[in-house]
């Protein structure tokens, strides 16, 4: 018995750096992460599913929201080309979908069917949230950035009209402008310019979209509607003028997300989503299109690169 217990002492003491090894070798390795992974917030939380339309700046948002709902743990799939607000509605009210980036303006006349004219963001954002509590689904914060509408000029035109603003157009005969053909009978287009700020002696261009700033360039037009988020106005060869009166209204973007998804995605979700919100500045956003559109890098690179600068993933 002496003898069995001294062969038993030697077989333990052999086997144990072995033992010792596989603990702290790749086995230990996959614990620690598989410990770190369960310490995110999105851990062991059901997948979602965000959309967003196929323009350029849907798709930077839809990878900003993504990736910074995937570096906190959540599980996301992206469905880049869900068409319309509309469309996108439907989606999320079918459950094809769990969220999208909608414009503030657009989900109330889209999709709430509303089509008064609010005096500020604030008031159509508490408007599209009221509509949207009583359906199923949330708007959280909206976007410091609003892309919507606007005049610009080339800056020799602005200074011989002494141009800052869009009311300061009305004096001019024969203004030149240049815009997508829809806009000829928009309230946020000419019927609006007319009745809002006496606009009304113009020679309208219409443009494809895209085309404006080559018009203006080329001297075709005198002024061009382009979007305030276009990449283009980061060169500093155009005049934005201000619209004083909200003609265009408001169109800073707000996630749509089902409240069920809220509810079981935890409160982590909604402030990461909130924070990638907040970091969206009507600068950052045209850079951000600038780098896709002109620059021609892919979405999910300049969004990362964003969200890592701003430590949001």
């Amino acid at each position: 018995m002496r003898s069995l217990r001294i062969i038993l002492a030697v077989v333990a003491a052999l086997a144990l750096p072995a033992g010792l090894a596989a603990c702290g070798g790749s086995g230990g390795g996959t614990t620690g992460s598989t410990r770190a992974a369960a310490t995110l917030p999105g851990s062991g939380k059901p997948p979602v599913t965000l959309g967003t339309n196929n323009s350029t700046e849907q798709l930077v948002l839809g990878q900003l929201y993504q990736q910074a709902l995937q570096a906190k743990g959540f599980t996301v799939a992206l469905k880049q080309d869900i068409g319309s607000t509309q469309i996108a509605d439907k989606s999320l009210r079918s459950g094809q979908i769990d969220l999208y980036p909608a414009y503030i303006g657009t989900f109330d006349t889209a999709v709430a069917g509303d089509a008064k004219a609010y005096p500020s963001a604030a008031a159509a954002f508490a408007a599209g949230r009221a509509y949207a509590a009583r359906h199923g689904f949330r708007l959280l914060p909206l976007t410091p950035f609003t892309d919507v509408d606007a005049l610009v000029v080339l800056p020799d035109y602005a200074r011989a009209h002494k141009l800052a603003s869009v009311a300061e157009l009305a004096p001019i005969r024969r203004l030149r402008l240049g815009a997508p053909p829809e806009f000829r009978g928009r309230q946020a287009g000419l019927a609006g310019l007319a009745r809002v700020y006496g606009i009304r002696d113009v020679d309208f261009a219409p443009l494809t979209i895209g085309l404006q700033y080559q018009a203006l360039d080329d001297d075709q037009i005198d002024a061009a509607d382009v979007l305030t988020t276009d990449g283009q106005l980061q060169s500093g060869r155009y005049v934005l003028l201000k619209d004083p009166k909200h003609v265009f209204g408001f169109q800073n973007v707000t996630p749509v997300v089902s409240a069920a998804v809220l509810r079981a995605e935890g409160p982590a979700f909604a402030a990461t989503l909130n924070a990638v919100s907040r970091a969206l500045t009507t600068n950052a956003v045209q850079q951000l299109n600038a780098a896709v559109a002109l620059d021609g890098k892919s979405p999910a690179g300049v969004a990362q690169k964003f969200l890592q600068a701003n430590g949001l993933a």
